[in-house]
């Protein structure tokens, strides 16, 4: 009887403090420190993070950075909580609830890529990376908003959902893309954090914009398979989140090599480590670090962005860096004039995966879907313009030659790292402030696109302050290839030292609205 009563007392007890848990801004370290202390049941947690959804996501500030909610969410945390009861923590991912963008397959939740060509497409299995946070202990929440096909890094606007997600810091301003709805929602507290996709900018930009930590993996070491493609030559897909250590909780469960994606064959060279132990307060100390000023340095540069990226080097070297002011690289200023044919390779990527899922989609080709129009206007130049590819990229001199410009920015950007013995390099993750929502026409500054992608090495976004004292701005630190270790080190050290993220106030606790 008394064990009886006990467990009573204790259920009692952790209901009561279940609903003083706040959700905003927590960690995964302190939401399973709650889970031990019982002050804390998974479907407590989950439940807190329906009710912001509901409160914020199509009403109030009108995010719109959720697709759709996943309907069994609480049923897998009422048995996440029976086997903690009789497990403890089941991985390290234990009830972390996860907003996943809507190119990433999930077997109980429609895929759309954003369009309403594959609008009613369930997978008949997980994406890589959503079965590695399943088997981890996370629970897909929701799935997030995206740019169409992911095209778009500079707003989050479809067919499958209407109208735009916005930023929750200034709701007439953009997301960036194309993951501006996992950003969104993991900035906005809907969910503890993320997981995007990255071709050219998707989870840095979209973290940049929303005061977020993104990882850009090293082309190889994370599994693009179950992802709808834009580009197989530069896919990544990997964490957004709200802190340092929870990107690394999650990198630390996703990456490795997967049979069904051959670029990560290269990840069996390269045993994974503990990312963990990257986590070391005193990180700068005795760094060496660039700005790399050829990444950002162009005549609309805001002069916003300027202070506050001049703010976060002086951080650097007060915190124990030696930053170099300029990382020469004169060679590739002819390399980037060079002119090149173009590399379309789209069509293929897609009707490769529509083949992976064994035609289920419902159209099945990019004739099909150009003929269907069931796409958002936005992207019919792109589509139309994909579709003009006759010959396989492995065949397209065009592709040929990007390849060959990849060798020599890493060649180049190598040797001017070893030159200077540098650890990594930095510069602003975008030159100018998050535009506002339709306007396509100021500078939108995006620096992305070129160093990432093209050597296939990591970078690491995190933020680094405010403009207008409201608009995030992050910082990219850039490394060689399996250098997520040091990009971390530096990264978290910089997070610890600065602390500058900070909660958007048109999305506050519940109990705060007014």
């Amino acid at each position: 009887m008394r064990s009886f009563l006990a467990a009573v007392l204790l259920t009692a007890i952790a209901g009561s403090a279940s609903a003083q848990f706040r959700v905003e801004e927590t960690t995964i370290a302190q939401i399973h420190a709650a889970f031990k202390g019982n002050r804390l049941t998974c479907h407590a947690l989950v439940a807190q993070y329906l009710r912001r959804i509901d409160a914020y996501d199509k009403k109030g500030p009108a995010i719109n950075a959720i697709v759709v909610v996943n309907p069994d969410a609480l049923r897998t945390a009422d048995s996440l909580d029976a086997r903690f009861r009789r497990e403890g923590l089941i991985g390290p991912l234990h009830c972390v609830p996860m907003i996943v963008k809507d190119n990433f397959e999930t077997r109980d939740l429609p895929t759309t890529a954003g369009s309403l060509a594959f609008q009613g497409f369930i997978s008949d299995k997980d994406a890589f990376q959503v079965k590695r946070i399943h088997e981890a202990g996370a629970i897909v929440l929701a799935k997030s908003n995206m740019a169409e096909f992911a095209f778009s890094p500079y707003e989050t606007v479809n067919s499958i959902l209407p109208g735009y997600t916005r930023n929750p810091y200034a709701l007439d301003r953009v997301t960036a893309g194309s993951s501006g709805g996992t950003a969104a929602a993991v900035a906005s507290n809907m969910g503890e954090a993320g997981l995007g996709t990255d071709t050219g900018n998707s989870i840095r930009g979209p973290s940049s914009h929303q005061a977020l930590v993104g990882i850009r993996s090293t082309m190889g070491l994370t599994s693009r398979a179950g992802v709808v493609p834009l580009s197989y030559a530069a896919d990544i897909a990997g964490p957004m989140a709200r802190t340092v250590a929870d990107a690394v909780a999650i990198f630390q469960v996703v990456a490795g090599p997967d049979p069904d994606d051959p670029v990560t064959s290269a990840a069996r060279d390269h045993p994974i480590p503990d990312y963990t132990s990257s986590l070391v307060k005193d990180g700068l100390r005795g760094a060496r670090i660039g700005i790399l000023r050829q990444a950002y340095e162009r005549p609309t540069l805001d002069t916003g962005i300027v202070r506050v990226f001049t703010r976060a080097v002086a951080d650097l070297r007060a915190n124990g860096a030696v930053v170099i002011d300029s990382v020469p690289t004169p060679e590739l200023d002819s390399i980037f004039r060079v002119q090149r044919e173009p590399c379309n390779r789209f069509k293929y990527d897609l009707e490769k995966w529509i083949a992976s899922t064994g035609n289920r989609t419902p159209l099945k080709t990019l004739d099909d879907i150009v003929k269907s129009r069931r796409f958002h206007p936005s992207v019919q130049v792109r589509l139309e313009a994909a579709q003009r590819a006759t010959v396989p990229p492995d065949s397209q001199p065009g592709c040929a030659q990007v390849e060959q410009l990849r060798q020599d920015v890493r060649r180049v950007l190598g040797a001017a790292m070893d030159r200077l013995q540098l650890d990594a390099v930095v510069y602003p993750t975008w030159s100018n402030p998050p535009r506002l929502i339709g306007d396509l026409n100021t500078p939108h500054g995006d620096n992305s696109q070129v160093f990432s992608p093209l050597t296939g090495w990591p970078a690491v976004q995190v933020p680094m302050g405010y403009t207008r004292n409201v608009l995030p701005a992050g910082m990219t630190i850039l490394g060689r290839a399996w250098g997520e270790p040091t990009l971390l080190k530096l990264a978290y050290a910089y997070e610890q030292a600065t602390h500058h993220r900070r909660p958007p106030a048109s999305t506050p606790p519940l109990g705060a609205r007014r």
